[in-house]
């Protein structure tokens, strides 16, 4: 029964991960602290070990969705790869902060993290673009299907720092980091939104091979529950890619909203009762 249930989770999270760039992270911890914890259908789930879980199927979301968006060519990965050099030392640190968490602890402070991420892409579109990042930083350019260009940047000092602070946050929640680096893309770097999601994904892929490592080493992943886990992520991540190019960019920031704040307040509830 568990298998099934992990499978169907898994699945989901990679469709909204890929869809709105988060990893699946966000989906599949909660879901599965909730179904194997507060309905007792999976023995021996702990917040350690969801998380370490987790994180092994992010790096199947990543892969299967930049595999899927290289066609396309939206994956920025020169920034990519700054960023994951940014995010190494911080997702050490956050498994490592992981260990010492209950589960109550946990849940809330994930869901005030998704509060608050919600809450920046609320108030997003009444917000002036902050361009000074992007005056200040190495500038990129991108032309979309229909001729539009857009121009967006970052100053790599900051982006080493940021990710950094991501990374650690992604290591002690096993969520990817792609629901903290996408508003920040599209907020403070002006990214295009289909860039930011599909270049999320492929630094979900990337740091995802870090915090796995540290969680193994942990001892934080169950191996038996990565078998239904990993193929529903896989299959689950490569129809959200698709289904990414089909929808308009507004389309996937209003999802990215609504599903970080259901999220957020379900687990604050959970943290606190």
């Amino acid at each position: 029964m568990e298998f099934i249930l992990l499978f169907i989770i898994a699945a989901a999270s990679g469709i909204v991960g890929a869809l709105v760039g988060l990893g699946g992270g966000v989906i599949l911890v909660p879901a599965t602290l909730f179904i194997g914890i507060n309905l007792g259908y999976i023995p021996d789930i702990t917040p350690q070990t969801v998380v370490g879980l987790s994180v092994v199927m992010m790096i199947f979301t990543g892969l299967a969705s930049t595999l899927s968006q290289m066609k396309s060519k939206t994956v920025d990965y020169k920034t990519g790869f700054i960023f994951f050099a940014g995010s190494i030392p911080g997702a050490m640190l956050g498994a490592w902060i992981n260990k010492g968490l209950d589960l109550p602890s946990f849940n809330l402070y994930f869901g005030i993290l998704l509060i608050i991420l919600s809450i920046i892409l609320l108030v997003r579109d009444k917000l002036k673009p902050v361009r000074w990042f992007v005056e200040h930083g190495t500038k990129h350019t991108y032309v979309d299907s229909e001729g539009k260009e857009y121009v967006y940047g970052y100053p790599i000092w900051f982006a080493f720092i940021l990710t950094f602070v991501i990374g650690c946050m992604s290591g002690l929640f096993g969520i990817g980091g792609g629901s903290m680096i996408v508003p920040a893309m599209l907020i403070l770097f002006l990214f295009p939104p289909h860039v930011a999601i599909a270049t999320s994904m492929f630094l979900v892929f990337l740091t995802s091979i870090v915090n796995s490592a540290s969680h193994i080493y942990l001892g934080h992943v169950p191996w038996l529950y990565t078998l239904p886990v990993i193929p529903g992520a896989y299959i689950g991540a490569k129809f959200g890619a698709q289904l990414n190019k089909k929808l308009k960019s507004e389309t996937l920031v209003l999802a990215l909203r609504i599903i970080l704040l259901l999220l957020g307040i379900r687990s604050i509830i959970d943290g606190l009762f």
